[in-house]
């Protein structure tokens, strides 16, 4: 049952503690001391969960700071969290204007899988939910995909990459190292795995940023590792560029941290 206003807070506590089993939804997009103040009245807080809002009007959906600030705040509190993704096919939503229906603004124009990776990259939300009605199959099928459990980038990979790093960059558990640059973001397992594997030099292009890098036999002891680049940078003519990440994915690398998992699918 969702309580978009609310009451005092004594109310909501007590409603956590209905016989039917229902969960108190309360409002997250407000950015108030609405849940501390129920906090404060014991409920079951198992019976508790936030929920964002959606906005069908253009330009009204949230900012990400804000969105950052109220969903932390639940989170801190262990609170199961949920937040709307909008389907790019569907034109029917609660209210009559129709330009979409998500809780994040940035989200409105973006491929609805893309939406729902970005809001559990974040790691502040448990559920996501399509606002408006009817996803196409095809959405549903790319949302049913997802893992929400290590962020998962398309990548286009080049014509000419060689079957060693085409299994790196596909089939390879990859992390990021603790010992964070600003300028790559690396995974270095390959590189011991493929230790006795010669690694030629074959695309050493310049570097732009999503770019999927491996090192080449000319960097010696790194050879065999993967990178992700984060910033336009030279090539020293030692690394090959192997792959790119998807263009509307940039955005989500701002999401891997020291010791994030990471994988790669190729795109379609």
């Amino acid at each position: 049952m969702r309580l978009d206003l609310g009451y005092s807070g004594l109310e909501e506590s007590i409603m956590t503690f209905n016989n039917h089993g229902l969960k108190i939804v309360l409002n997250m997009s407000n950015g108030t001391d609405y849940l501390e103040n129920i906090l404060s009245y014991s409920p079951n807080i198992y019976n508790i969960i936030g929920c964002h809002n959606f906005y069908p009007h253009r330009y009204t959906g949230l900012s990400y700071e804000h969105f950052y600030k109220c969903s932390r705040k639940f989170k801190e509190f262990g609170v199961r969290t949920a937040a709307f993704v909008s389907s790019n096919d569907a034109n029917f939503g609660p209210w009559p204007i129709s330009e979409g229906l998500c809780t994040l603004e940035m989200h409105r124009n973006l491929p609805i899988d893309i939406q729902a990776k970005h809001l559990f990259a974040t790691g502040l939300i448990d559920d996501v939910i399509i606002a408006n009605a009817f996803a196409s199959e095809s959405e549903l099928k790319k949302l049913s995909q997802i893992n929400k459990d290590i962020l998962e980038f398309r990548v286009n990979l080049v014509d000419n990459i060689t079957p060693i790093d085409r299994k790196i960059v596909l089939e390879e558990f990859h992390f990021v190292r603790g010992d964070i640059s600003e300028y790559l973001l690396r995974s270095t397992q390959s590189r011991v795995k493929y230790k006795d594997h010669k690694f030629l030099p074959y695309n050493v292009i310049d570097i732009k940023r999503g770019d999927i890098l491996i090192d080449t036999y000319l960097y010696q002891n790194y050879a065999g590792e993967l990178q992700i680049a984060l910033k336009d940078i030279k090539n020293t003519g030692k690394t090959n560029v192997v792959g790119k990440i998807v263009d509307n994915e940039l955005f989500l690398l701002d999401y891997l941290k020291p010791w994030s998992k990471f994988s790669f699918v190729e795109s379609k």
